[in-house]
């Protein structure tokens, strides 16, 4: 017999294997196939352990609900810390917490959440609401499932947990977790100059979507260097772009050092909305030095240099010499295919102008538990092995081009292992930096 067919697409499988974790979904259960009665539910799965209903409706809506404690008709109240509800309407899914002390009554009915959400009510392809009870937060059924409470299919999965296998002995990178090996890459950083004399310090150009962490990069850099935790770069996690400047931030060496020779250029988050967020114009005008510090951007209207400056090219001096576009681990799989275009887009202008490019896959410790646990075992982990690869693939880049590292945020003093990983970005970028230098100086000495 054959297998039956899930109806959720490629897409919307990882959107909802992203909301919890490193699994894998195995379909238990098809309302149109096996019938929408309870007796047929709790046939296919009672005792399968954690397990996610997905229900659909003719507006569009995916929704449904997930808990990590087994159906077994016990006719008991479930507590369950992890059980919560979701909702998919072309974008990110929404995911709403449930109370864990009430998370659903396990009886003989069809699948509930909180005794008050009721799937496949009464043997219907229907989602039935209780009213007048506060099991949940703030919530309504508009936002569940655009107030069409009429199914067209309900299907239920078992939740795998592959979390056991996420880990190999073998590193897939080399890397050494020393003082020393700190120290040698900040001396390096120290002492780097660039492959041109007339370039004193890289520019590198931070890109990505909103809350990736571009600021809190710049943040983390300049805490090594300095001893101790800064803020000089605003950052956080609203949902639209913090930074509403072209910023150039240097480094320093210290709280009396010298500058360091590289220049970290932050930008308006991406939006996957037209008119909102940076735009792609701006940005060719950043890449060729044409956009002074501190200017803010409008993200209706594209930059216009003044009529003396666009009449003459920047200098070396003032271009982008090597593009870092920043992911966040945990956002990979839901990434939009809007937001994709665009950052396709950015990649065609940066390509036609030679720029290096690299990717900063920020948040591993979010993003896997044995990482968060311990970050030595980041390059150890087959799980960020595969996000690794993932970026790679969706935004075109070779792997060995995706760095995965870990910024400071809610830590109060500097740590080994996160200062390692962020000084070899660093010292990869001023690399990179160097092989279009050095393409750019040979171009010029031979010119066709």
């Amino acid at each position: 017999m054959a297998p039956i067919a899930s109806d959720l697409t490629k897409e919307q499988r990882k959107q909802l294997c992203d909301l919890l974790g490193n699994v894998e979904l195995t379909l238990l259960y098809k309302a149109s196939v096996h019938g929408y009665n309870a007796s047929a539910f709790h046939q296919r799965c009672d005792h399968q352990g954690p397990t996610l209903l997905v229900a659909y409706n003719r507006s569009g809506y995916i929704f449904g609900g997930y808990t990590s404690v087994d159906y077994t008709q016990s006719g008991q109240q479930i507590t369950d810390e992890e059980a919560f509800l979701f909702s998919i309407r072309g974008g990110t899914p929404v995911r709403i917490k449930v109370n864990s002390y009430n998370a659903r009554l396990d009886d003989a009915e069809g699948p509930n959440f909180g005794q008050q959400l009721y799937f496949c009510h009464k043997n219907q392809p229907v989602v039935y609401e209780k009213v007048n009870q506060s099991w949940y937060q703030p919530f309504n059924t508009l936002k569940l499932c655009g107030n069409d409470t009429e199914l067209t299919e309900c299907e239920v999965y078992k939740v795998n947990q592959t979390l056991q296998v996420s880990f190999k002995e073998k590193p897939w990178r080399n890397i050494l977790w020393t003082p020393e090996r700190r120290d040698e890459l900040m001396e390096s950083i120290r002492n780097y100059k660039p492959m041109m004399p007339s370039v004193s310090r890289v520019r590198i150009l931070m890109i990505g979507p909103v809350g990736a962490g571009k600021s809190s990069f710049f943040n983390s850099i300049n805490s090594v260097f300095m001893g101790r935790m800064t803020s000089k770069a605003m950052s956080g996690s609203a949902g639209t772009s913090l930074t509403t400047q072209f910023r150039t931030y240097p480094v320093k060496d210290g709280r009396e050092g010298k500058p360091l020779p590289f220049v970290l250029c932050d930008t308006m988050g991406l939006e996957e909305q037209s008119g909102a967020g940076l735009d792609i114009d701006d940005i060719s005008s950043i890449l060729q030095g044409h956009v002074p510090d501190r200017y803010k951007f409008n993200p209706t209207t594209a930059f216009q240099p003044d009529e003396q400056k666009a009449s003459r090219p920047a200098s070396l001096q003032e271009k982008i010499h090597c593009v870092v576009y920043v992911i966040d681990a945990t956002k990979i799989s839901i990434m939009s295919s809007k937001l994709e275009e665009k950052l396709a887009a950015i990649r065609r202008k940066v390509n036609t102008l030679g720029i290096a490019q690299i990717v900063l896959m920020t948040k591993v410790d979010e993003a896997c538990p044995l990482v968060e646990e311990d970050l030595q075992s980041i390059y150890a982990s087959s799980y960020i092995k595969t996000k690794v690869q993932e970026v790679s693939s969706r935004l075109g880049v070779p792997v060995s081009c995706v760095l995965p590292v870990k910024n400071y945020s809610q830590e109060l003093e500097l740590e080994l292992n996160c200062d390692v990983l962020l000084l070899t970005a660093i010292q990869q970028m001023l690399n990179f930096a160097d092989d279009y230098l050095d393409d750019v100086g040979h171009t010029e000495s031979h010119p066709i």
